[in-house]
């Protein structure tokens, strides 16, 4: 339905100047008859602003071709620089813009448009104009003090000759062997004598006349350029803040346009006039008709059929086809075209907007409009743009290919070609059946109750250490917090090695264990020892950082705060649990939620120890150790035993369990619910 008003992009309105589409909403908006309403514009050719409107196009049109032949009169007879021929152009045009346009101001918005565009220029081309005819004079007078030096005799530069540098250089020399200055000495003499022959060179070039007036045209001409540069810049902004302001009306739609946009991505926005923005969306046309849509088909990949081979996993294939690579192939297929069908959405949305906004009064974008809006709302889009195709490709085809294999059956005996199996391998884990479930629960419970432990132990060792460090009455801080960092500076690697070698049979500490409890202690052997063991030397690893965190914190707590609580009567004890915990709780909480996430996959530790063991295949099979975790589990099943896809499977649960815990923490941390304490 037709308005009576026109809209910008802030919605403000504007009364039409086109009666008949006017009239045509006053006749919609009185609800009259559609065979009256079709009458009417059908007869549109008979109404008197019709041909008022048909006149002023045609003699627009005139006028454009006779302001287009005087331009190019006007410049064979300018004998200045180009860049002011511009200018002096453009006044010329908007001059005779003014003239034309004023004649229509009340009969269409396109003629306000160019009267007030005109306006806009003819008011600061005076200025540029002016500035710029001083800059070139300027610039004239120059080089014709430069025509007349070069007749002259060349000046004399004077200046610390290279003998005397080189003698000072050997001075300073002199001094050092002699004992007289230092090695240091030697070096910032040395560095200095250089910036002052560097310096004495370049002051007295500056006092040659000829050399300081070429300086000077090159500093003329740069500001010069960027000048010209900074003004059509400004009064392109300018012509398109009058753009943004005055509407324009049109009668239809064009509906159609966004949906020939969908088969050819740019055919809309060349129909409305945007030729750059329809040359990227060609580009875009390109790729998906030449890279996304062949490769899903099959066209260039390695071994793969594209999507059909993503389904079929290269069954019935030759026997060098191999199902993972199909697969990946057919994943990178599927990626191309998500991508695709993203461009394509895009190019509808944004033709149909443009559609939309026409009708509404709102005028195309040209394209400095387009680019400037890209380069300052688009922005963090741009600089986005190369991230995430390394995220799709890098990060998102290995999780796809890993979420995938979990719904197939690769494994020991099917390693080149293998099938889909659904929620198998799911249902395997969850109800605990065959080899490779029955084990599953055990492990899963000890990775809960080691990330528990070893990550709640080393929280509050390195809380407990840090608060011992703060207390002003412990002298030596500065020692005991190096000692306190040691687990942390050290690479863990060897500090795991090393207590391995340590606990081994006959190892020192298995050695002082024994004597200590009074019988054989075999910590390696002994499923309860090793893994008390791994969660002990966890703790001191990880408090290292909590320590480090937990200083920093505990350094910014203002001490008034103690000081009112001490009057209030707090003791030590409830200064802690009152104000010192929340503090860091608060600061701490999303980093100590990420080490509760990290120990939950520390494979380096439960691998480095003791491989995983000691190994019980009564209860634990063939396939995993008693001191496994989840991650460790993976790799025996993936990489030892080839249950590549029961082991894709595992490492979905562990994604979907950390996901929860991470949510979990995260949510409940104050941190990300307040602002500020």
């Amino acid at each position: 339905m037709t308005s009576e008003y026109l809209y910008d992009h802030l919605d403000r309105a504007y009364p039409r100047k086109n009666l008949y589409l006017k009239d045509l909403a006053q006749l919609q908006a009185k609800d009259a008859d559609q065979s009256q309403i079709k009458d009417f514009i059908s007869s549109k050719a008979e109404h008197p602003y019709t041909s008022k409107l048909n006149d002023y196009k045609k003699n627009e049109k005139i006028f454009i071709q006779e302001k287009k032949k005087a331009s190019q009169e006007k410049i064979s007879q300018l004998k200045v620089s180009n860049d002011l021929s511009y200018f002096l152009i453009e006044k010329f045009e908007a001059e005779e813009d003014l003239k034309f346009y004023q004649k229509y101001l009340d009969l269409t918005y396109d003629a306000e448009l160019g009267y007030e565009s005109a306006l806009i220029l003819s008011t600061r081309l005076d200025g540029i104009i002016s500035n710029l005819e001083k800059m070139e004079r300027e610039i004239t007078e120059l080089e014709a003090c430069t025509a007349i030096l070069d007749g002259t005799d060349k000046f004399n530069h004077t200046f610390i000759s290279r003998e005397d540098y080189k003698a000072s250089i050997k001075e300073l020399k002199s001094k050092r062997k002699e004992g007289l200055i230092s090695a240091k000495a030697l070096e910032t003499g040395r560095r200095e004598l250089k910036e002052a022959y560097k310096y004495s060179k370049e002051l007295r070039k500056l006092e040659d006349p000829e050399y300081r007036l070429k300086k000077e045209i090159q500093s003329k001409k740069h500001a010069k350029s960027n000048y010209v540069k900074t003004s059509k810049r400004l009064l392109k902004d300018d012509l398109a803040q009058i753009r943004r302001r005055v509407p324009i009306e049109i009668e239809r739609k064009r509906a159609y346009l966004p949906w020939i946009s969908l088969p050819f991505p740019g055919l809309g926005q060349l129909l409305n006039n945007q030729k750059a923005k329809a040359l990227l969306f060609f580009l875009a046309g390109l790729f998906i008709y030449l890279v996304a849509i062949p490769y899903s088909l099959g066209f260039a990949n390695y071994q793969g059929k594209g999507l059909a081979g993503l389904i079929s996993l290269a069954a019935g294939g030759k026997r060098t086809d191999r199902s993972i690579i199909f697969m990946i192939e057919g994943i990178i297929a599927l990626t191309l075209l998500t991508l695709s069908a993203l461009i394509i959405i895009f190019s509808f949305l944004d033709v149909k907007k443009v559609n939309q906004d026409r009708y509404k009064g709102i005028r195309t974008r040209n394209w400095f409009e387009t680019r400037s809006s890209i380069l300052e709302d688009g922005f963090p889009y741009l600089v986005s743009l190369p991230a995430f195709f390394v995220i799709v490709f890098i990060v998102i085809v290995p999780i796809m290919t890993t979420l995938l294999l979990s719904f197939a059956n690769m494994g020991p005996k099917t390693q080149s070609k293998f099938p889909w199996i659904g929620l198998a391998n799911y249902k395997l884990l969850i109800t605990g059946q065959g080899l490779v479930g029955s084990v599953f629960w055990k492990i899963f419970l000890w990775t809960i109750i080691w990330t528990i432990g070893a990550t709640s132990l080393a929280i509050f060792i390195g809380f407990a250490l840090a608060l011992l460090a703060h207390n002003p009455r412990i002298k030596g801080k500065g020692i005991l917090r190096t000692i306190y960092l040691l687990p942390w500076a050290v690479p863990a690697f060897i500090t795991i090695m090393f207590f391995s070698i340590m606990f081994s049979p006959g190892g020192e500490l298995s050695l002082l264990l024994s004597k200590l409890m009074g019988r054989t202690i075999d910590v390696k052997n002994s499923m309860i020892w090793t893994r008390a063991v791994l969660i002990l030397l966890q703790g001191w690893l990880g408090s290292s950082y909590i320590f480090l965190l937990s200083t920093g914190v505990l350094q910014a707590i203002p001490d008034d705060l103690y000081e009112a609580a001490e009057i209030d009567g707090a003791n030590s004890w409830q200064r802690v649990l009152k104000i010192t915990l929340p503090i860091v709780l608060f600061q701490t909480a999303p980093l100590l939620v990420n080490q509760y996430t990290f120990n939950f996959n520390n494979f380096s530790i439960i691998y480095l120890f003791n491989g995983g063991g000691p190994f019980s295949p009564l209860e634990y099979g063939n396939l995993a150790g008693s001191s496994d975790i989840l991650i460790s589990y993976i790799y025996k099943l993936t990489i030892n035993n080839q249950y590549q896809s029961v082991g894709a499977a595992v490492s979905i649960f562990i994604s979907m369990g950390l996901m929860l815990i991470a949510y979990l923490g995260f949510r409940n941390t104050k941190a990300f619910k307040e602002e500020r304490l």
